[in-house]
């Protein structure tokens, strides 16, 4: 099943996506906005899913479905919580700074972040400071149904109820060489946005492989491959294993979002990845991509992004066809 909220309102207007991402039907005759779906999820999972069979052999009325009309899926959610889960990230970056990891940080660790607004999948960026370093990091986040205080990892992945893209722009120019803020806390960001379309995990099918997606995730700037780094490779925790450390000492609420921090792929030494053009992943983080380059040629020359940027964040399943729809945002001067 795969759902979207329309802009509508402060928490959007739900509805089902055809699988192909081409039509769309009004869920409002069974909920009328996804977090209220979250909330009684087996009572309304069962109808919206009969809704997205009906969409799909065309027996409900349907509309042509446009991801520019998109708010994220969730506009705005309780909690959420984030980790690195690929930790080659942060380690590239502190070796690139001669940096260590601070004293007792766990390379898994969930630290909070913000959540109380996302950005819609193609709304333009905006700069609170043309000048200030801005790194996008692009990787996946699942939303939760309510999940119970110290939950079993094999018990995590029912309560992961949907997954979706996420990107981030954060200021490195507040940070320390090596990606961290003072306080040895995980970047912060400046915006979050979210895919245009939540997908259940039952549809991946072999894709879904140990808690984790098993597909590249493609990043582009200005058109111009950035990274497609296997989203279900060099990963420290898996997705579902996550969402059981996040609920370790406290129990989540419906409608959490557990993000996994950029995508990252090791390069076939162990070392820093290839860029595309060398025929490697690339990268799904423009710092990953500096401090690759610094460590492999002694000076970082992909820029931070700048006005007039266009970014691209897309997943196809094996077939070349899109999964979560496509998160394109133009950089404002």
């Amino acid at each position: 099943m795969k759902l979207a909220s329309l802009k509508h309102g402060r928490d959007g207007r739900l509805v089902v996506v055809s699988r192909d991402l081409t039509r769309a039907t009004d869920a409002f005759i069974v909920v009328p906005t996804l977090q209220q779906a979250l909330d009684a999820w087996e009572r309304y999972a069962p109808a919206l899913e009969a809704l997205a069979e009906q969409l799909e052999h065309g027996s409900v009325p349907s509309f042509r479905f446009h991801e520019h009309d998109c708010a994220a899926p969730l506009p705005r959610a309780y909690a959420r919580r984030h980790a690195a889960a690929w930790p080659g990230y942060p380690a590239l970056l502190r070796q690139a700074a001669g940096a260590e990891a601070p004293a007792g940080a766990a390379g898994n660790a969930l630290r909070h972040a913000a959540s109380d607004g996302f950005l819609g999948p193609r709304d333009p960026l905006q700069p609170d400071d043309p000048a200030a370093s801005l790194d996008l990091a692009a990787g996946l986040a699942v939303i939760t149904g309510d999940v119970p205080r110290g939950v079993a990892a094999g018990e995590a992945a029912g309560a992961i109820r949907l997954v979706t893209l996420m990107a981030e722009v954060i200021r490195h120019d507040r940070l320390r060489p090596d990606g961290l803020d003072l306080d040895g806390a995980e970047a912060p960001a400046l915006v979050a946005s979210l895919g245009p379309v939540a997908v259940t995990p039952d549809e991946f099918g072999e894709a879904w492989q140990g808690g984790s997606l098993h597909r590249p995730l493609r990043v582009s700037r200005n058109d111009k491959a950035l990274g497609c780094p296997d989203a279900g490779a060099d990963l420290g925790l898996s997705l579902v294993a996550l969402v059981a450390e996040a609920a370790r000492h406290r129990s989540l609420g419906a409608g959490t979002i557990v993000s996994a921090g950029p995508v990252s792929n090791r390069g076939i030494d162990g070392g820093p990845g290839r860029p595309v053009a060398e025929g490697g992943a690339g990268y799904a983080c423009l710092a990953e991509a500096r401090a690759a380059e610094a460590l492999t040629t002694g000076w970082a020359r992909t820029p931070y992004l700048t006005a007039g940027d266009r970014l691209r964040i897309e997943m196809k399943d094996a077939g070349g066809h899109s999964i979560f729809g496509a998160i394109e945002h133009d950089v404002a001067g």
